[in-house]
This record gives structure tokens, sequence and C-alpha cells, in this order.
């Protein structure tokens, strides 16, 4: 039981780790593409584009780990095992 808890904290632990990871990747690329725009093309505005779409899928990524939290959930999951483990029982 205690191993069970100690897992799924990390597991939940590595997503939230993972998050931060892209946010902060996020925000350091959207900055170099702002001074590769800002230097080399200053008349033409660009680089709004991928930190739109990445904001985007950011945005997703967040609402996966903090609102939804693993979905379609732990109970699927176990569902879903469950159902494969009896069908190789079967083909044996």
């Amino acid at each position: 039981m205690v191993d069970e808890k100690y897992e799924k904290a990390k597991k939940r632990v590595e997503e939230i780790k993972g998050f931060y990871t892209h946010a902060i990747v996020y925000v350091c690329v959207n900055i170099v593409l702002f001074l590769i725009n800002f230097f080399l093309s200053p008349g033409g505005w660009w680089f709004y584009w991928p930190l739109l779409g990445w904001g985007i899928g950011l945005f997703f990524h967040a609402m996966g780990v903090f609102v939804f939290n693993r979905f379609p959930g732990k109970k699927w999951e176990d569902k879903k095992i469950e159902e494969l483990m009896k069908e190789m029982d079967k083909k044996d």
C-alpha cells in the first residue's frame, strides 16, 4: 500500500516537473524567437505565431496535469489492464 502511494506520488511529481520543464523551454525559446525577429526582420512581426501555437499546446498540457489529472483516469487504466489480462488468459 505504501509502495503504491509512493509510486502514484512519484508519477504525479514527474507530470508536474514535465509541465514546468515545458513552460521554461517555452519561455526561453520564445525569447530567442523574439530577439531573432527583432534584429533580423524588425519590419515584419512573426514571432507571435509560434508563441500562440505553442502557447495553446502548453495550455492543454497544463489542463492535463492540473485540471483533468491523468484523463481518462486511474479507474479506466485499472479496468483496461484487467480486460487485457483476461484476453491474454483466454489465449493461453
